[in-house]
This record gives structure tokens, sequence and C-alpha cells, in this order.
């Protein structure tokens, strides 16, 4: 357990020393200022006030004499060692009568003075004490965490909260049904040891980023009736070499005492990476760490009942010697949610939401392909936003469908006010794209077509599929070029030049086209993958590593790339010629309108015959 730290209360206690001494030397100060405040007169001038009937009050302090007079003034004179003020006033002249009715008191100066230097005597001691308390703390507080460096920054889940549970969870029922099974073991361990099963020591969670990985770990420690620690894999490691060894065995040695539990490691590739890269030496902190978890999960030590659930969207990179059977014996892949998926997700995030009646969550299911569970939460959350700005009581279909446009395309940018001539180019941009993918039978249907601004874009034109698609093929890749191609040869054959605004369609068309010779093999070179297949360079896997083809394929693959673009091209120049007036119709309507829906612009097409969609 690491080292208790001692109340802020008790810490502090020398620091509230410290300040009621300055407090009382400062009131020192000022009284002492107060007194020296008064002016100083002469001993004549004092006989005067006194005959005059000008004092309210005389006070001796030793030879000093403090006078208040009757306005308020204060004043102050000195007398001879020895003398008092009666004998004064008597020798100066001063008639009796007026002498017996003076208000003279004396003060005790003793005692004052003692009191006075023994405050002024007490503050730089009192500093100094506080002095060296504060630096004995500071030192025994590093000591302390240098004693709890190496412990675990594990969190053990806390059963008096509210937790999530798999009802929580939707859209990923294989995933679900594996860790139900992991929950019944660990609360009835008896009926698979009868048959001879053994507890599965890892389960590993893969799947793309927001897909509900830490979710299903949050709902497994709802479920299951035993301690839950979770912790990150940058928690395991920090600077100096050994740490986060350490820290993976106190996590261990923590978990076997509350055994039988769960241990939820989040992003292990943050050291589960591949070793043996050769960078860092053989006392990298990151492999240290890495084989000490190796250890704990497959070492000599068996029969602990302790589950490891890891989660990472980086597979790819994690040590082979992690994911063998005997430490990670299952993995869990979390994909992205289909159709039927997503509507279960909506459902779930809309609980405590008030839909109005006419929501239809299918329909909105439909409308967002390639939402991840996070998406669709987001998305829920904008609604509800929105629905609150307008003041509304319940969430609309208006709402839910505007909220789809900003998740995917950004938020409107009205303030963005385009000049008529960008705004003419922008119609003829977004009605190219729309018109060559409307008359291509693998492309998506248009969904919305609109010249308003969004996040960087001028306009935008929204292809919305059918249904999911799992498979695609080369004519479907052909086609969406060619739709991708639409704004930019619009923009050459109605205004003979180019504009930046086809930039991002053309680093997207670049890269599909690429990834067509090199990744799928939809090219001359036939069935050969060039390169890693994935674009993303792992540092410690692939450092130093040369390319799998020459200097000579590299030519031939900018080859097929440039001429891929060219035929797109081509195709997509012959549909806009042919097409010419249509174009210029719809263009028109567009700027008048600002946006058009799917609906709207397949009106145009009444009188031409446009091929029927193909379904893979």
């Amino acid at each position: 357990m690491p080292a208790l730290s001692k109340p802020p209360r008790q810490k502090n206690t020398f620091l509230y020393l410290i300040i009621v001494a300055l407090l009382i030397a400062a009131f020192t100060m000022i009284f002492s200022n107060g007194q020296q405040a008064s002016q100083e007169i002469t001993l004549n001038t004092f006989v005067e006030k006194v005959q005059s009937g000008e004092i309210h009050k005389i006070e001796v302090e030793s030879n000093r004499i403090n006078l208040e007079l009757v306005d308020g003034t204060k004043l102050y004179t000195f007398k001879e060692e020895g003398s008092s003020v009666y004998e004064l006033l008597e020798k100066a002249g001063v008639d009796e009568n007026i002498i017996r009715t003076l208000p003279v008191t004396v003060a005790d100066t003793e005692t004052s003075k003692f009191w006075t230097d023994l405050l002024i005597g007490l503050v730089p001691f009192l500093l100094i004490i506080g002095f060296f308390l504060f630096m004995m703390r500071s030192a025994q507080s590093s000591n302390n965490q240098a004693m709890s460096f190496g412990k675990s920054k594990a969190k053990l889940a806390d059963k008096g909260k509210q937790k999530s549970t798999f009802e929580d969870v939707a859209g990923v029922e294989e995933a679900k049904e594996e860790l139900i099974e992991i929950v019944d073991f660990l609360k009835n361990p008896q009926k698979y040891r009868k048959i001879g099963a053994k507890i599965p020591k890892g389960v590993m969670l893969i799947g793309a980023p927001g897909t509900g990985k830490t979710l299903l770990a949050r709902a497994v420690s709802g479920e299951a009736d035993v301690p839950f620690f979770s912790i990150s894999g940058s928690e395991f490691v920090e600077m100096f070499v050994g740490v986060g060894a350490s820290r993976v065995r106190d996590l261990f040695n923590r978990a076997k005492r509350n055994a039988p539990c769960i241990i939820f490691i989040d992003e292990i590739d943050a050291v589960g990476r591949h070793r043996g890269a050769g960078l860092g030496g053989g006392h990298d902190e990151r492999e240290q760490t890495l084989n000490q978890i190796l250890t704990e999960m497959d070492g000599f030590e068996t029969g602990t009942n302790i589950i490891v659930i890891a989660a990472t969207n980086r597979p790819d990179i994690l040590d082979p010697a992690l994911l063998r059977p005997g430490r990670f014996d299952r993995r869990i892949v979390v994909d992205m949610p289909d159709l039927k998926a997503r509507e279960k997700i909506l459902k779930v995030h809309s609980r405590k939401k008030p839909l109005a009646k006419s929501i239809d969550l299918s329909k909105i299911a439909r409308s967002t392909p390639g939402f991840t569970g996070a998406d669709l939460e987001n998305l829920m959350n904008e609604a509800a936003i929105l629905a609150a700005k307008k003041n509304k009581k319940t969430i609309g279909m208006k709402e839910l469908e505007a909220s789809i446009e900003k998740v995917i395309m950004g938020p409107e940018r009205k303030s963005k006010v385009l000049t008529k001539k960008e705004k003419e180019i922008t119609a003829y941009h977004e009605i190219g794209h729309a018109i060559v993918g409307h008359l291509l039978p693998n492309c998506d249907p248009v969904h919305k077509i609109s010249v308003v601004s969004r996040g960087v874009a001028l306009g935008v034109t929204w292809f919305l599929p059918e249904e999911d698609k799992h498979l695609t093929s080369k004519s479907k890749f052909l086609d969406e070029l060619s739709s991708l191609l639409g704004g930019y040869t619009a923009e050459e054959v109605f205004f003979g030049e180019m504009t930046t605004g086809a930039s991002n369609d053309l680093e997207k068309a670049t890269k599909m086209a690429r990834k067509m010779v090199t990744k799928y093999g939809m090219s001359d070179l036939g069935p050969v993958i060039f390169g890693n297949g994935d674009e993303e360079v792992f540092l410690g896997k692939d450092y130093g590593h040369v390319k799998n083809y020459s200097e000579k394929s590299a030519a031939k693959i900018d080859e097929l790339v440039k001429s891929i673009l060219d035929k797109a091209h081509k195709r997509t120049k012959e549909i806009i010629l042919k097409h010419k007036k249509l174009i210029k119709k719809t263009a028109k309507d567009l700027i008048k309108k600002e946006t058009l829906t799917g609906e709207e612009f397949k009106e145009y097409f009444k009188d031409i015959k446009v091929p029927k969609k193909e379904k893979p």
C-alpha cells in the first residue's frame, strides 16, 4: 500500500504560526508608529495648555508625557528623570486647584515594554523555526514520493457508485457474449472447473477508436461482483528504468490479494509494442515493463484467478509474445456497428432524452453509415443541444438531421460570405460531383447538395449509401474516382481554368488510385502488394526496413496511378460535356436555393435515362 500522507491541517500548522507571528509584529509596529505620530511640544507649551484648560487627558509613560486635548489633538513632551508632573506644574506656578483637577494616569511601562520586546524577539525566531519545519517536511514528502514511485497507479472500482452494465452496451452482441462468459466464470468458477475448463488469463479487445472497448470494460466492472482494477498503459512508463516493471509487480500483487479479480489495461500498445527494434538497447523502459507483464501473466506461478482485459486499436504493432495463448487467450473484435447495431446504440443514448413522437431512429441509423458508437453518442448530444438552443421541450427529426450534417461536415459557416463569382464556381463544382455520381451505377445516391460553407469546404455534395457495404469492387472505385473529379472537370469545362477548391478532391482521388495499384492488386501489375500494406510506419518495427519493390516498379506504379486518373478524368469530361445544359440549369437553381435535397435533384432527370444503382 502507498504511504499515507499527513492531513493538510497538520502540514500547514507551521505556516499558520508564521502568519500569526507576522500579524502580531505588524500590529505592534502600527501601534508603536501610532504613538510616534503625535506632535512633540516644549514644557512651556505644556504648562500653557494646562493653564488654559485645554487638556482632556494626561498619560505618564516613564519620562514621556502624552497629552490629549479637548479637540482630540495628541501631543507629547518629556520631563526630567525622577520628577513628577505635579512637581513640574507647581514649579511653573500653575494654580493648585487646576493641578488637582487634572486627569493624570500612569502607564505600566515595565509590563508593556516586556511584551513588546518579547514579541519583537520572537518574530525572527519563529521565522527560523518555520523555515526549518518547511525544509524538513519537503524532504519527508520527497522521500515518501520516492518510496511510492514504483507503486501501481491502478484504480480500484468503487462498488457503491452507479456503474455501467451490459444493458448500456448495444451493437456488439458477439463481444458481449464473450465477456458475459468471463463474468460467469468469475461468479461460478466451480461450474467450469468440474468439467476441466480453465479460466482464460487474458482478453484482448480490438477495434477502431470509439467502437466501445472501454465501455465494454466498464460494463464488465458493473456486472462482475469482483474487484476491478483499471489503469492506462501509459501510466506504467516513466523516464527511470525499472519503474514500469515495479508498478506491474505491485499491480499484480494487489490483484493477487484480491483474487478473483479483473485487471483492465487501456491502450496497452503504449507498453506492448513489438520488441527487438534495436532502439533504446536492452534496458529500454518500455521493454522492461512489457517483459514484466509477460512474466506476470504466464510465469511459474499459476492458478491466480486473475483475468486481464486489455484494449487497443493497433493490434498490428503488439508483440507476438503478448498475443499468444496463455497470455491473451481471447481476441474480441469490437467492429464498426452495422445498420441494426446503430439503431440499438441510438436507442441506448436516447434513453434519458425527450424525443418527439415523429422520431424515426431507423432512418437516422440509415443516414449514419460508418459512425462509431462514440459518433452516435455525440450525434444525440448535439441534437439535444440544438433543441435546447431553440427552447424546445423535445428533440425532433430536424435537430437530428442537422446534427448528422454537423458531425459529418462541420457547422455551417454563414459568416463566410462568398462573392458572386465564387458562389457560381462552387455551384458548378458541386453539381459536377453530383451529376457524374448520379449517372454512374456504382456511386452512392446523392443525399444533399449545398453551397453553404461548412468547416473548411465552400460547398458540399453528400452521397449516402442505401445500405452498409463491406466489400468494394474495382468498378466502384473507378466510378468514385470519376465522381471525385467531377468538380475539377466542371470548373475546367465551364470556366476554362481550375481553382484551389478541387485540391482536396484530387488528394482523395490520388490516394484511392495508388491504393488500387499498391494495396488492392487492381492494376496490370497483378496480384502483388507493394509496400507494407499500411501507410502508417511503426518506428519500432519498420525503422531501417527497405522498400520491398525496386525503383523500376516504383516508376511503373506512378505510371499506372497516372493512367487510372487520366482515364477517370476523360470519362468524367465526356459525361459533363454531354449534359452541359442540365448542369447549367441545376447550378442556377442551386445558386438561388443554396441547398438541393436528393429528391429535388432527382427531378432534373425525369427525361434522362439513369442507370440503375448496383448493389454489392
